[in-house]
């Protein structure tokens, strides 16, 4: 199979099969047998004038959380948006949405991560009453439903938090996203949730809208 018809192959996944490409990369990842593919110079310059993602990672920017690397993939396997504790704003859903609307990628995956530095910081806020400084705080007030959810649920520790904030944000996408609703709605395009735990290197699915 030549580049050309790869990338086409990765176009013709369902949400489904995407889901079972980033989880057989993950157990790569986790068993410490990784392929590092599409990483090459015919890769690269076979992308020069096209894309064909089969997945949209929107991820934290945590400097752990890289997701071409715990997902074992290469360059133009999925396009990735990342805010600090996967905080939706306009132009991370304006991103999202043009990779559903014109990428046509047929799975969105919000990443979430135990230890979370956002989602800690909201827990203290919430706790204190305390706003950090600057832009900040614009974060914290993005994230704070979603510990005042996990807080209702008797949940106060940090990673079940992050849990509750990964279901939280898969549901706002699908809320405020009439594009990405009504992509899900048709069985182009799944949204999921899934939470990465440091120390194993694992990747596990907690939520989800539409068919996989």
């Amino acid at each position: 199979m030549n580049e050309f018809d790869a990338q086409l192959e990765n176009l013709a996944l369902t949400p489904a099969q995407a889901w079972r490409k980033l989880r057989e990369g993950n157990s790569r990842f986790v068993s410490d047998r990784t392929d590092h593919p599409n990483q090459d110079a015919l890769r690269r310059h076979s992308l020069i004038n096209s894309q064909y993602p089969f997945a949209v990672i929107f991820g934290c920017s945590d400097s752990r959380l890289a997701a071409e690397i715990i997902f074992d993939l290469g360059l133009g396997d999925v396009f990735v948006v990342r805010t600090a504790g996967h905080v939706i704003d306009a132009a991370a859903l304006g991103s999202l949405e043009y990779s559903v609307d014109l990428l046509n990628v047929p799975l969105i995956v919000v990443l979430g991560h135990d230890s979370c530095g956002a989602v800690t910081a909201t827990i203290r806020s919430v706790e204190t009453g305390h706003m950090p400084p600057g832009f900040i705080r614009d974060l914290v007030e993005h994230i704070t439903p979603s510990v005042i959810a996990a807080n209702r649920n008797g949940i106060h520790d940090v990673n079940t938090t992050v849990v509750e904030h990964v279901q939280q944000t898969t549901h706002r996408l699908v809320e405020q996203s009439r594009l990405i609703s009504n992509a899900v709605d048709e069985g182009r395009t799944a949204v999921i949730g899934v939470t990465y735990r440091l120390a194993e290197g694992k990747a596990e699915m907690v939520s989800g809208f539409g068919v996989l």
